[in-house]
């Protein structure tokens, strides 16, 4: 009596999604990350929005990406 459902095919497809389940978890999961990098990016964006570029010049002068003769050459260019 037991068997008599499985005997009868009705637990196949259930099998087969329980099988492949992981893939669509993945998938999810996939998907929440990829929304949370892009709203972190606009975020990001937007408060770069409200800098002025020398603002942004002082910042990368003060991080080290750029030196001292290219932040002076870049000053002179953005404030004459």
């Amino acid at each position: 009596m037991y068997m008599y459902g499985l005997h009868h095919g009705y637990g196949m497809g259930l099998g087969w999604f329980m099988g492949f389940g992981w893939i669509f978890g993945l998938i999810v999961i996939g998907l929440v990350i990829w929304l949370i990098v892009t709203l972190a990016n606009q975020n990001k964006t937007k408060i770069e929005k409200g800098k002025s570029p020398l603002d942004i010049l002082k910042e990368r002068y003060a991080r080290g990406e750029i030196n001292k003769e290219e932040y002076l050459d870049k000053k002179k260019d953005l404030t004459s």
